[in-house]
């Protein structure tokens, strides 16, 4: 598995047939580590291969946008360039795409170029109360 930070302890304690949407915060690198472009293009490499990956397990981008500023609680060590929130219809189906041989061989290094930091942080509630679409 080429995403050394997947917390697989974590996401099998969550029902993995249950919807979840994933929030996205990225902080990118000025130059991509493979020297083609700066750390936004690798990330534009790599959610061209991610997205029909996503969709092709059902998923869909719900959102995506700049990062302004920290609005309540600390600046430091809270800034994000980029965020993104990512529905899929179970936490199966994103453990599936993160843990392919695909992913890891196509998207992967694209996402450890372009990112100097990228943390996910799984939610189900406001998705499910809510009903965004």
């Amino acid at each position: 598995m080429g995403v050394d930070l997947l917390n697989v302890r974590g996401l099998a304690g969550l029902d993995q047939h249950a919807p979840v949407v994933m929030l996205n915060l990225m902080r990118f690198r000025e130059r991509s580590l493979d020297g083609d472009g700066s750390g936004w293009d690798a990330y534009l490499r790599y959610s061209a291969l991610t997205v029909p990956m996503i969709k092709a397990r059902g998923g869909t981008l719900l959102w995506t946008g700049d990062a302004k500023t920290v609005a309540l609680g600390r600046e430091a060590g809270n800034t994000w360039d980029y965020l993104a929130l990512v529905y899929y219809p179970t936490v199966a189906a994103f453990i599936d795409m993160m843990t392919s041989a695909d992913y890891e061989s196509r998207c992967d290094p694209h996402r450890t170029n372009g990112c100097a930091e990228h943390v996910i942080i799984v939610t189900r509630e406001a998705y499910s109360k809510f009903k965004i679409m």
